[in-house]
């Protein structure tokens, strides 16, 4: 987790996950998709069993499609808090309790399967955001301060474990949307420009340090469903064209810069839980069989046939 913290702080990476929400998660959809979360390359199953308990937290087994288990045994604590036991399938364990502080807010401790500690420590200000502090097992800290503007959008300073500063502007256009500028700790700066359409849909211009420019289109449909254009720098294209179906469930059509062609189909089942098909642009198939069970939590299986060779 402490490697994490860096990253945040670096701002080439947050620049990076900015432009990714516009560019780079909708080439990924050709190949894979967030519900499977595999490579439609590769073959096997994996899957998810939760199941609530008396306290009314939910545990999980997972299964990874070598056959590998992990397993998460959640449970209610005095103050209502939340705390976990994960096992992973070689055994080592890792432990996350969390307490409630009195303004309410939670903090948390993880000690890993080595014995790393890693805390965050949240603490609500006068005006009511949430400021956090994260040390990790070594001693790196890492403070996020969050600050509400005239117009009531949230900026935020984070300054990473090496002292590095970066900052997070926000603010509210006439059209009530949300901008931002990002500005890193040697002095780079990213902009999001958002805009909404006569349709109702946000669009938005993500503008890199380097001046590269990567937008997105959306347009909604006669159904409701929202499509969408997304141009990179560089000016290739990825489309996505959603249909609603009868069941109210959406469907969608990615085609990618290169031409490949992706698809997902979902269907809700009789028990409600919405299961899915999705197809790559190489023939690869990934099927998502979810279960709703009588404690209302899912169960979800998920399979990848690779493409015919």
């Amino acid at each position: 987790m402490n490697s994490v913290l860096r990253k945040v702080s670096d701002f080439r990476l947050i620049t990076l996950a900015v432009a990714s929400a516009l560019a780079i998660a909708a080439a990924n959809a050709e190949a894979r998709t967030n519900d499977a979360r595999v490579k439609a390359h590769n073959s096997g199953a994996t899957s998810v069993q939760r199941s609530r308990g008396a306290d009314g937290a939910v545990d999980a087994t997972r299964t990874n499609r070598n056959g590998g288990v992990t397993t998460v045994d959640r449970y209610k604590d005095g103050s209502g808090t939340t705390d976990a036991i994960i096992t992973g399938p070689r055994g080592g364990a890792t432990n996350v309790g969390r307490t409630r502080g009195a303004d309410g807010v939670v903090d948390k401790a993880v000690t890993g399967p080595r014995g790393g500690v890693t805390t965050t420590d949240r603490t609500r200000g006068s005006d009511g955001l949430v400021d956090k502090t994260v040390t990790g097992p070594k001693g790196a800290v890492t403070t996020v301060d969050r600050a509400r503007g005239a117009d009531g959008t949230v900026d935020k300073t984070i300054v990473g474990p090496k002292g590095g500063t970066t900052t997070v502007d926000r603010s509210r256009g006439t059209d009530g949307v949300v901008d931002k500028t990002i500005t890193g700790p040697k002095g780079q700066t990213s902009t999001v420009d958002r805009s909404r359409g006569a349709d109702g849909v946000v669009d938005a211009t993500v503008t890199g340090p380097k001046g590269n420019t990567s937008s997105i289109d959306r347009s909604r449909g006669a159904d409701g469903a929202v499509d969408s254009t997304r141009t990179r720098a560089n000016g290739s294209t990825t489309t996505v064209d959603r249909t609603r179906g009868v069941d109210g469930v959406t469907d969608k059509t990615v085609v990618g810069p290169k031409g490949g062609i992706s698809t997902v189909d979902r269907s809700r089942g009789a028990d409600g839980a919405i299961d899915s098909v999705i197809i790559g642009p190489r023939g690869g198939t990934t099927t998502v069989d979810r279960s709703l069970n009588a404690d209302g939590t899912i169960n979800r299986t998920v399979t990848q046939t690779p493409a015919p060779k």
